[in-house]
């Protein structure tokens, strides 16, 4: 169905035709490409490249997989005076991201008795789940958002959640400039309330495990890394407080006409210089620093259990980095050789800025930035470093993607899903089983291929990989 033409390794165009603006690029290897359904997402690209104010390609990741509007992996830069704004080019959950931290121990020389009540422990401090929240907090004031919007992460650690050097290894040094509250609508505000440090369902969840290679030993003890370490990574974002801005901002632009044009009416956008398009820019803010501040309590309630479990003390668990993977963001980059601002959607995809970039904290602008890339609970994850590819906007890929839907891997499952992950020597828990059972390693696409693909395409570089042991599944 698509004319798909080979023009360097891993990295594939997909020519522009008909009204498409610019082509589409795929990042994937020729087995990626035969995982799953891979012609809806392509069409999904194809569509994409329709938008206004589109600047080089429609980009495609390698964990590819079907979306709202976009598809889940897909990047698009806009010409910030000229372009459009997208929600379907966020997603719902504004800032899902992922956050990476380390302890000095080494994960084969803690006792199995104490992991498990470590990871008991997570489990009851950390709600999970669909519509998880503090049943008995007083809840977020309209002061509490105030402070959430204008200070980012850097709100909760104030108030005793976390180290100010976290703030250094966290992508925007986890706050989003232009957050209004006038921007968000009093439902938003009411359903994240109770949520600020939660986990949420689906795919989301605490992992805990041992860095069992390295491949790059020398950015990996910059960095802190070492073989055999125990890990911690956190999968989360801006619960339901993002959903509802996204919603909202659907709904605005569907009543003010916009999108009648386009291929899908999912990918309804407004120009970014226009009143909805500020205003959703303003709104999709906050919703990012609420998912920062989210991330921040979830790493706090894990240092508070690794010390009652363990002894150590909050400050010897060290935040590798915090990466966004659903946001849109202002950014000088070179189009036809002069710098020019653009308005990067990152969708299912995570920016990797190489050695040099002037956001970057004094080590990793040494380095490259951390990616952080979660594969599925009884496999592998990987840590890469990018490597500021121009071609894709300097971004690389958010994890493995799924190669099975929800449904189809829940009707697969034979068994005790708990049990067939233990057979794998991974302990986990969550609010139901069926969770599980939706989310086993089948239905992800292989995350060693997903990270060859970016390495060989120049993207981002394998730095570590990661065994997962205990698990906890919104």
């Amino acid at each position: 169905m698509f004319n798909l033409q080979k023009i360097a390794p891993s990295t594939y165009l997909l020519p522009k035709e008909g009204q498409m603006l610019v082509p589409g690029l795929i990042i994937a290897g020729e087995e990626l490409m035969q995982t799953g359904d891979f012609d809806r997402p392509l069409e999904q690209v194809r569509n994409v490249a329709f938008l206004p104010g589109i600047v080089g390609h429609s980009i495609a990741m390698p964990d590819i997989h079907w979306g709202y509007g976009f598809p889940i992996g897909g990047v698009a830069a806009m010409d910030a005076e000229h372009g459009v704004i997208s929600p379907g080019g966020v997603g719902y959950d504004i800032n899902c991201g992922v956050r990476m931290a380390v302890t000095p121990q080494v994960f084969k020389e803690l006792k199995k008795s104490h992991l498990q009540q470590l990871l008991k422990l997570i489990f009851s401090s950390v709600p999970s789940g669909v519509g998880g929240e503090y049943k008995h907090s007083r809840g977020l004031s309209q002061n509490d958002y105030r402070g959430i919007l204008e200070l980012g992460a850097k709100w909760s650690i104030e108030k005793g959640f976390g180290l100010m050097r976290d703030l250094e290894f966290t992508e925007s040094h986890g706050v989003i400039s232009g957050a209004d509250i006038d921007a968000v609508s009093q439902s938003a505000l009411d359903r994240g309330k109770n949520q600020l440090g939660t986990i949420g369902s689906g795919n989301h969840f605490v992992e805990i495990g041992e860095i069992s290679h390295l491949y790059l030993p020398d950015i990996a003890e910059k960095w802190g890394i070492f073989k055999g370490q125990t890990y911690v990574l956190i999968h989360s974002g801006s619960r339901g407080f993002g959903h509802q801005i996204c919603q909202d901002t659907l709904n605005a632009f569907v009543k003010l006409g916009y999108g009648k044009d386009l291929p899908d009416r999912q990918l309804i956008a407004a120009p970014i210089a226009s009143d909805a398009g500020k205003k959703y820019l303003r709104a999709m803010a906050a919703a990012a620093n609420f998912a920062f501040n989210n991330r921040q309590r979830i790493l706090h309630a894990l240092r508070l259990g690794f010390h009652e479990v363990f002894g150590l003390n909050p400050e010897e668990i060290k935040l590798v980095y915090d990466v966004c993977h659903n946001i849109a963001k202002f950014e000088n980059h070179l189009v036809d050789g002069k710098l020019t601002k653009l308005c990067v959607h990152r969708k299912g995809a995570t920016r990797a800025f190489g050695p040099g970039a002037d956001e970057l904290s004094p080590l990793y602008r040494k380095t490259g930035q951390p990616v952080l890339v979660p594969g599925d609970m009884g496999r592998a994850s990987h840590l890469m470093v990018g490597q500021g590819n121009a071609l894709t906007w300097c971004s690389s890929c958010h994890g493995a993607g799924r190669a099975m839907g929800r449904h189809k891997c829940l009707e697969s499952c034979q068994g005790d899903p708990i049990e067939e992950m233990r057979s794998m020597d991974v302990t986990v828990m969550a609010t139901s089983r069926r969770t599980i059972a939706e989310e086993m390693p089948k239905a992800y696409k292989d995350v060693d291929q997903v990270v060859m693909a970016c390495q060989e395409a120049g993207l981002s570089k394998m730095v570590a990989k990661l065994k997962p042991s205990l698990v906890i599944k919104g």
